[in-house]
């Protein structure tokens, strides 16, 4: 996607023409929300501005019509406005050198492309397993099948539609996932809030029959509760396909006897060191195994029959199930192991750029895999005989056995870590969009943040493993259940992949429904074929996939019940004007940090702490970490703040924004230096949006500034300069409560400047007082929250909540690791919810 560039005219940035949207003409305006939707009068809302851009233009079917308007502001979008965007993928912004280049390729070859490449080493023992050979036409038409297979799902499904649908340089479901939430509000955790779409640029469309349609389909899956779910049930399929291919490829590797246990110890140890690390060493490794396979295959093509590149034609595959018919069927399954590895390429994304994969499978991969696989079927003409058991060995010359053997034990070595680094990339994916428990995640690179580790799945990965590498024996039954992993992986893909193609590409209807019906079509007909010999060992994996699901899908639900109970149990503001600025207790020196996941309102535990502590800091700010769906939130926007109180309560609201490719590096004293910098810098943002209300109509009494005025851009956007936390100040003639009993916390201010407004006086107050509380210390207030089925719960939720989620909950990584902050500077209250 184009960057755009913004700039800032006096107090409100200038948004370019892409930050607006097309939108219909009666969308309701409860879009815009803030913390005193609840509590406050019309008088504190957002005026709607889209309605003041085309009132002229009313007509009967507006349902129906398109209207422009500019970006919806609400009160957390003040300081918002001025956002650059996301930064892209690292490898799309550098100039590498030639040098740095090859280094990325051979990196590329020894993560993303190990799976697919050493399939030449079982596909055809695995398929002539299933459909003996009976004639050299057999042996064409098979080679027809995988020539077409490889060329089909790889080369046009994946490299040339699949990979243009990552999420800013992220592959993978969840990537995909993700790319849909940000276009729509189909997430089902309800923690969404307006301001989350300034983090990312969004392209403007020109009104045609196809945006009219991605509208259409967008209203669908945000006011359906069953799409919602469903779309998460696919997201949460595929990856448990991915994680189940991240044990299985190893196993199927070590079933031709190129992998042992020891060789996987080896694996899986070498993991921490990092995908750079790991990818350069074994990419020469790689390379030589690829040049090996064409070297081999041309051999074996002069040598024996070059008539088997006939297989180009079509036709041979015809004739193939013609001939053979139910056992052509049952060899898909081993001919889909020739395209193994493929969502390695999506999935891995994040390690790469898209062009360097791209080029890579297409001038060394594809090349060397078709030659490979033209020379097996070369030497199976005239040996035919020998095609089920092992036909890649059979077809190495006498001579350079020895070498290629050593080179195929070490390919089928790093072959099996392709599916690794993607599963790593997924769960920290599901972990930052709430569908996984928190684990330790360690990022390897100082360079390129996509680069992870995460030791608890790695070693869980070497012990499943190990359990298939020594309780599946049979060939037939690894390749199947290799089969279903890969299938299960590719369908939920190119559904997601069609949803983004309507959604938000906004193509033809004719282009998107071919795709759909080709390519899933393919897949199921392998599926079928794969499904069919499910009872012969390989429904472990199945199991193992179902198991994944249910953590993830237990865990997703468990924290959706628990948003919405705190939602549901959050404080009035009723009760807060009823203690006063002092809350009914005493206000000691220092900023209170109190943590909890809510985006808006007061939290309940906050009503907890008021009630078991004697005292409570003169400054408090509730701080919520939340992911938005976007790989990388810039750190200019990493804050939100709004007020929750009137003026003299000294209560703020910070959203800290991260992306699932976020790294978390801060530690304590650099968080709150650049929260309290943040606070300061929204603080006066505040003033300056008061100064110039006051400034543009002198003429007009103050509480008429409820939020008609706006503020036309030169690009036409519309503002409204009405903003709700500027409330506070419309009745300047009234004393400003000091939140604090202590003498110390009162700022002493220099005498007043008579040239000085009291809007000025009002500002330097306050930023006098944050520096003070800063001064006395600043205190993490962690509230612990959990939940508990009601008694009339059924017993499935009761189970599936007390039992399942509490384990998952009690085991994960708690949010206190995250913060490095010494104990002295901890309090903590737990609270248990009824659900």
């Amino acid at each position: 996607m184009a960057e755009e560039e913004e700039d800032e005219i006096g107090g409100l940035a200038s948004m370019d023409s892409t930050e607006s949207r097309w939108v219909f003409q009666d969308e309701d305006d409860s879009e815009i929300e803030d913390d005193y939707d609840e509590d406050d009068d019309a008088s504190q809302r957002t005026a709607n501005t889209a309605d003041a851009l085309d009132s002229e233009d009313e007509d009967d079917n507006a349902e129906q019509r398109l209207i422009r308007t500019g970006p919806r502001i609400d009160s957390f979008d003040v300081e918002a406005l001025e956002v650059p965007g996301a930064a892209r993928n690292e490898y799309e912004l550098q100039d590498f050198s030639m040098g740095r280049r090859i280094s990325l390729a051979f990196q590329t070859l020894g993560v993303v492309f190990g799976d697919v490449g050493t399939s030449p080493l079982y596909t055809f023992s695995v398929m002539f397993n299933k459909a003996p050979i009976n004639g050299t036409e057999d042996v064409i038409g098979a080679l027809s099948l995988v020539l077409y297979t490889l060329i089909l799902i790889p080369l046009v499904k994946y490299v040339l539609v699949v990979l243009w649908a990552n999420d800013d340089g992220e592959g993978g479901t969840f990537a995909l996932y993700s790319l849909i939430c940000r276009h729509a509000k189909v997430s089902l955790l309800p923690n969404q809030l307006p301001s989350d779409a300034r983090i990312s640029s969004f392209r403007l469309k020109v009104p045609s029959a196809e945006l009219e349609r991605s509208l259409k389909i967008k209203e669908r899956l945000e006011n359906s509760q069953a799409l919602k779910k469903l779309l998460l049930m696919l997201v949460l399929a595929g990856t448990s396909m991915v994680i189940a291919d991240g044990v299985i490829t190893p196993a199927m590797s070590g079933e031709v006897r190129m992998i042992s246990v020891a060789f996987l110890v080896i694996l899986f140890s070498v993991q921490k060191f990092g995908t750079s690390k790991v990818g350069l060493a074994v990419g020469p490794a790689l390379f030589i195994w690829f040049c090996s396979l064409a070297g081999f295959g041309i051999y074996n093509l002069v040598k024996y029959d070059n008539s088997v590149l006939t297989a180009f034609n079509p036709v041979h595959i015809y004739y193939f199930f013609k001939r053979n018919s139910t056992k052509a069927w049952y060899c898909l399954g081993g001919c889909l192991l020739c395209a193994t590895g493929s969502e390695a390429m999506f999935a891995d994304l994040c390690y790469f750029s898209v062009r360097s994969v791209q080029l890579t499978f297409v001038f060394l991969v594809l090349p060397c895999l078709l030659l490979g696989y033209l020379g097996q079927a070369a030497y199976l003409m005239e040996n035919p005989g020998l095609a089920a058991e092992q036909a890649f060995f059979s077809s190495i010359p006498s001579g350079a056995f020895w070498p290629v053997f050593l080179i195929a034990n070490v390919a089928a070595l790093i072959a099996s870590r392709a599916m690794t680094t993607a599963t790593f990339s997924c769960i920290k994916q599901s972990t930052a969009l709430g569908c996984f428990p928190r684990l330790k995640i360690i990022h390897t690179s100082r360079k390129f943040m996509g680069q992870i580790y995460i030791p608890v799945i790695n070693w869980f990965l070497l012990a499943v493993c190990l359990v298939f590498v020594c309780c599946i024996t049979s060939i037939n039954e690894i390749g199947n259940a290799y089969g279903i992993a890969e299938l299960g992986i590719m369908m939920m893909t190119t559904i997601l992949v069609t949803i983004v193609m309507l959604l938000i590409w906004q193509i033809n209807i004719v282009i998107v429904l071919s795709f759909l019906v080709f390519f899933l079509g393919l897949e199921l007909t392998f599926f079928s074929s794969v499904l069919w010999s499910v009872a012969d060992g390989s429904w472990i994996i199945l199991v193992f996939a179902v198991i994944m699901f249910l953590i993830m899908y237990i865990w997703n639900y468990g924290s959706k019940l628990k948003y919405e109970t705190e939602v549901k149990q959050k404080l009035s503001m009723d009760l807060m004007r009823e203690l006063g600025s002092d809350l009914g207790t005493i206000r000691a020196p220092g900023i209170g940090l109190l943590y909890n996941e809510l985006v808006k309102g007061i939290p309940a535990i906050f009503g907890h702490f008021l009630t078991t502590l004697p005292a409570i800091h003169s400054m408090i700010i509730f701080v919520c970490i939340k992911y938005v769906p976007v790989p990388v939130v810039p750190q200019s926007e990493r804050f939100l703040f709004r007020r929750v109180c009137p003026k003299g309560y000294h209560i703020f609201r910070c959203i800290a924004r991260y992306g699932y490719k976020d790294v978390r590096k801060e530690n304590h004293q650099t968080f709150e230096q650049l929260l309290i910098e943040s606070l300061e810098k929204f603080i006066r943002r505040e003033a300056q949006e008061r100064s110039l209300e006051s400034d543009g109509d002198g003429d007009t009494d103050s509480e008429d500034l409820s939020g008609s005025r706006v503020l036309i851009a030169p690009n036409g956007s519309v503002y409204s300069l009405g903003v709700p936390l500027l409330s506070e100040f419309r009745d300047t003639s009234k004393p400003i409560l000091e939140a604090s009993t202590s003498e110390e916390m009162r700022p002493v201010l220099p005498p007043a400047d008579p040239a000085m407004s009291d809007t000025e006086h009002s500002l330097e107050r306050e930023l006098s007082f944050i520096r003070k509380a800063k001064e006395s210390g600043v205190v993490y207030l962690l509230g612990h929250g959990d939940i508990r089925a009601r008694k009339d719960s059924w017993f499935i939720k009761k189970l599936v909540i007390n039992y399942f989620y509490a384990f998952l909950r009690k085991n994960c990584r708690r949010g206190i690791a995250n913060l490095s902050v010494p104990h002295s500077n901890l309090m903590q209250v737990g609270m248990t919810y009824m659900v």
